[in-house]
């Protein structure tokens, strides 16, 4: 099992910038994935940004130009930064990996684009 943290939320106006903090009780690089998506009520699960087996990056459409993932030099630790922020950002953050063992999720972080 792996522990994550989640952290780097709150109010921000539109045009705004964020950024969030994951940091996970073992090594990035022993899951097959490890990122964050969002979840507004009402609405499905979507999918923002993470990290492929091999380090390659995934990014959901709604977020590509202004999201960037990246990881600490130690490999503990994801960040997502989040630039030009809108509305329909707003949402609950999770980080979450998947490995051979299953999955973990975060506890979440709220980020919130309001003017």
């Amino acid at each position: 099992q792996t522990r994550l943290v989640e952290s780097g939320g709150g109010l921000v106006q539109p045009g705004g910038s964020l950024r969030l903090s994951c940091a996970a009780s073992k090594y990035i690089f022993s899951f097959n994935f490890i990122g964050w998506d969002r979840r507004v009520p009402g609405k499905q699960r979507e999918l923002v940004a993470g990290f492929r087996s091999g380090l390659s990056t995934v990014y959901g459409d709604a977020v590509k130009g202004r999201f960037t993932i990246s990881r600490d030099d130690v490999g503990k630790t994801v960040y997502l930064q989040m630039d030009n922020l809108n509305v329909t950002d707003t949402g609950v953050y999770y980080c979450y990996v998947v490995a051979d063992w299953g999955q973990t999720w975060g506890l979440g972080t709220q980020v919130t684009v309001s003017s």
